[in-house]
């Protein structure tokens, strides 16, 4: 009997699959590949429901063989392991970069002679309701909030992008790549106090409170579905820390990250060149306690950001701080520096690593941005934050083309730099 391979990576089975399924029995025996969260998470969305029960439903199906795990987006190891004479799959996958997959596919086929069948991809009203479902549960907070720690689980590295409003937001969700034959996307997003700030027009000192920070992620969580992680200055008086975590929580807020600084609050990239003050180890370790005590989940984590590299208080510093932090219950530690080489993070992280194995250290790469993240990983970083490129990327955009529309007092000498109309729109989804 003909083998027949196909590959499911929803947490639903609907009417396009059901078709896959029935025009493939017309070939002979069904193998259902039920794909991995490791790989799902690169290609797709994150998965509602846990693999165990996707495997289930998928083994269940009418008209399905067998199932198995696929643990990569690319079919390589799965068609070296199963050497089905067909493939089947929806024809939803030819434009980039979806592509890819099919190109892997095809290439993968070639080498024994198997076949490629294409079924006309299935989107009625029915489907599209099941997809806006799906969607909805990813946002909301009990599903959203978690997402955070399972990334730290699955990814070598998380990459998270700075998102400073609702339209940056479906940016970062939505960006999917082809690299090295892979498919790859950013796994969550910072929303930072430095963007939000300055696409206010306010200065980054604590001036913009958190109600109006609220506001901006109000924006963010109605269009997205990914993890957000929150830049909390320092999170002002440890009286108020305890209800803003909580209120945090509630709206489905993975993190949030504290600076060990007390005071007017600058930006940690004017060092010392601005007077700036350290909290003590004590006074830090008591708010990263009530903070955590004032918490309803498991699923939330605070963030301590040590700023001893900052202020040019050395290593040892940094290390003691770090270590009182995580004993004061931190779900994990990010280090600050403002140097262009990454010498002294990587010290620190090394020498953190020699105590702490599984406290998850995060950076946030501006000045030292010639750094891969497989250097990263390398020195046991779990997470990677690009704090703050959207803004610097939107703003000589914004510059250059209002000086040309002056200059030229037209529009027309702009319209080979910017995207037309209709490619913005296609980011919003419609009810």
């Amino acid at each position: 009997m003909k083998k027949i391979y196909t590959c499911f990576s929803t947490d639903v089975i609907h009417d396009g699959h059901l078709n896959i399924i029935a025009e493939a029995k017309k070939y002979g025996k069904l193998i259902a590949g039920v794909l991995s969260d490791k790989a799902k998470v690169r290609y797709d969305r994150f998965p509602v429901i846990p693999l165990e029960e996707r495997f289930e439903m998928v083994k269940n199906v009418e008209g399905v063989d067998e199932a198995i795990i696929q643990d990569n987006v690319l079919y390589d190891e799965v068609l070296e392991l199963v050497k089905p004479d067909y493939v089947i799959h929806g024809n939803n996958w030819n434009e980039y970069p979806e592509s890819v997959i099919k190109d892997n596919v095809v290439k993968n086929l070639n080498k024994y002679g198997g076949k490629l069948i294409e079924v006309p991809y299935t989107y009625n009203a029915k489907v599209a309701k099941i997809d806006s479902i799906t969607k909805i549960k990813l946002a909301m907070p009990e599903y959203r909030r978690k997402r955070l720690r399972r990334l730290l689980d699955l990814c070598p590295i998380v990459k998270v992008i700075e998102a400073h409003s609702g339209l940056s937001g479906l940016i970062a969700e939505k960006t999917v790549v082809e690299r090295n034959g892979e498919l790859d996307q950013f796994d969550a997003m910072w929303v930072s106090s430095l963007c939000d700030s300055t696409v206010k027009g306010k200065p980054d000192i604590e001036l913009v409170d958190l109600s109006s920070r609220i506001r901006t992620l109000d924006e963010i969580l109605d269009v997205t579905t990914k993890p957000i992680i929150l830049d909390g200055d320092t999170g002002g008086q440890t009286e108020h820390f305890m209800y803003n975590v909580r209120t945090l929580e509630r709206m489905g807020i993975s993190a949030v990250i504290i600076e060990d600084k007390i005071g007017l609050k600058r930006n940690s990239l004017f060092g010392t060149e601005a007077e700036q003050t350290q909290d003590t180890i004590e006074a830090f370790c008591n708010k990263i306690k009530m903070g955590k005590d004032a918490l309803r989940t498991e699923d939330f984590m605070i963030i301590a950001r040590v700023e001893s590299l900052i202020l040019e208080q050395g290593m040892e510093d940094a290390l003691k701080r770090a270590f009182a932090y995580v004993e004061a219950g931190a779900d994990g530690i990010m280090i600050h520096s403002r140097q262009k080489s990454s010498d002294e993070v990587f010290e620190f992280c090394d020498k953190f690593r020699e105590k702490e194995t599984q406290v998850p250290l995060i950076v946030v790469p501006t000045s030292y941005s010639h750094v891969t993240e497989e250097e990263l990983i390398s020195h046991g970083i779990n997470i990677v934050i690009y704090a703050n490129h959207l803004t610097r990327s939107a703003f000589p955009a914004m510059k250059n083309t209002a000086v040309e529309i002056l200059k030229n007092h037209r529009a027309l000498e702009v319209e080979r730099n910017i995207m037309p109309f209709n490619e913005v729109i296609k980011l919003i989804d419609e009810l």
